[in-house]
């Protein structure tokens, strides 16, 4: 079964920074993209239909991110592709959200920040919180 627990984040002031985490196990590492997303309060009933693709890599070593975390936000992973990580600089109030991993058999890492990852395996999701 595919695993993904998660841990980092916190609180920061604006300006500062953070880094979430993600232990990934239990996957094909060839066959799944990795990718982070977040999910503001008041979507919660949406579910996962709700949650903004944040930043995606794939095997192929490509990597996307939203526009709004362009030049800020860094997705990596280690080379033996078991933990992924979002370095998070410059924060700023509005990406105050739950963040969530995902391992999704999405082909490429464009396709998973737009299409969204319905159907993929999800963290359990990690609070950040940017105040000023």
């Amino acid at each position: 079964e595919v695993r993904l627990v998660q841990s980092g984040g916190g609180s920061v002031q604006a300006g500062g920074s953070l880094t979430v985490s993600c232990v990934v196990s239990g996957y094909p590492y060839n066959e799944y993209c990795l990718g982070w997303f977040r999910q503001t309060p008041g979507n919660e009933r949406a579910g996962v239909a709700a949650r903004e693709g944040v930043a995606a890599l794939c095997t192929d070593g490509t990597t996307r991110y939203a526009d709004s975390v362009t030049g800020r936000f860094t997705i990596s992973r280690a080379s033996a592709g078991t933990t992924l990580y979002l370095q998070m600089n410059s924060l700023k109030p509005e990406d105050t959200a739950m963040y969530y991993c995902v391992a999704d058999r999405t082909s490429s890492a464009w396709l998973l920040i737009t299409a969204g990852a319905e159907f993929g395996h999800w963290g359990q999701g990690t609070q950040v919180t940017v105040f000023s």
